[in-house]
C-alpha cells in the first residue's frame, strides 16, 4: 500500500520560500508521474505542479509558474517543491500524489490514499 509523507511546510512571511518534501513508499515511485496539490480552507484542493516519472517534463499551475519548482529524487523516492516568492494566497495544506492526465480535466490525483500533508501558512 502506498504511503505519502509530506514534510517542509512552516509559517512563513510574505516574499520567503520554503522547500517542501514527499516521500514515498510501498509503490515503484519511479515509475509514476508525480504532482504537488494544496487545499486552502473551506476551498477544493486544487493541483500545483507536476513532473514526468523521469524528470524530464513539468507543468505548473497559473498561481505556481515562475515561483514553485518540482523536482524528484527516484534513488531515494522523494519528491520536491521548491517555493519562492511566497505570497499570503499561497497559505494552504500542501499534499503529493501521483499524477494522471485527463484531458479537460487537467491531471488528476491517481493514488486513494493521500499522506497527512504539510502546512504552509504565509503571512503578509
Amino acid at each position: 500500500q502506498v504511503q505519502l509523507v509530506e514534510s517542509g511546510g512552516d509559517s512563513v512571511q510574505s516574499g520567503g520560500s520554503l522547500r517542501l518534501s514527499c516521500s514515498v513508499s510501498g509503490v515503484d515511485f519511479e515509475m509514476y508521474g508525480m504532482g504537488w496539490f494544496r487545499q486552502a480552507p473551506g476551498k477544493e484542493r486544487e493541483f500545483v505542479a507536476r513532473i514526468r516519472s523521469t524528470g524530464d517534463e513539468t507543468t505548473y499551475s497559473d498561481s505556481a509558474k515562475d515561483r514553485f519548482t518540482i523536482s524528484r529524487d527516484n534513488a531515494n523516492k522523494i519528491l520536491y517543491l521548491q517555493m519562492n516568492i511566497l505570497k499570503p494566497e499561497d497559505t494552504a495544506r500542501y499534499y503529493c500524489n501521483a499524477v494522471d492526465y485527463h484531458g479537460s480535466l487537467g491531471y488528476r490525483p491517481r493514488f486513494a490514499n493521500w499522506g497527512q500533508g504539510t502546512q504552509v501558512t504565509v503571512s503578509s
